[in-house]
């Protein structure tokens, strides 16, 4: 079964950085893509930065340079490194995965992260 196992969340003040982890375990045939949303309390889900295969990565205009995405394709891992931290940034981050489990047909499913809590505060 494929699972996605999120780690690095927590309490950072104004202009601190943190570095979120993301591994997908399981069987994976492909993976696809990889990438970070966030929640803030009220608001919708958004995305935060996401790779498609080796592409170069897409961010949200909000996070452009301070956010960096990478990924490392021997570990199926993704992490999110994050720089010169805002109160607005404050929110439940999720790794997300778009990737073909092994022995499914080659179809694509979509898979998320349980989700990590960044507190930005003083």
């Amino acid at each position: 079964q494929v699972q996605l196992v999120e780690s690095g969340g927590g309490l950072v003040q104004p202009g601190g950085s943190l570095r979120l982890s993301c591994t997908v375990s399981g069987m994976v045939y492909r993976l696809n893509v990889m990438g970070w949303y966030r929640q803030a309390p009220g608001k919708e889900r958004e995305l935060v930065a996401t790779v498609i295969g080796r592409s170069t990565p897409t961010y949200a205009d909000s996070v452009k340079g301070r956010f960096t995405i990478s990924r490392d394709y021997a570990k199926n891992a993704v992490y999110l490194q994050m720089n010169s931290l805002k109160a607005e940034d404050m929110a439940v981050y999720y790794c997300n995965a778009v990737l073909i489990p092994l022995g499914s047909g080659l179809s694509e499913h979509n898979y998320w992260g349980q989700g990590t809590q960044v507190t930005v505060s003083s």
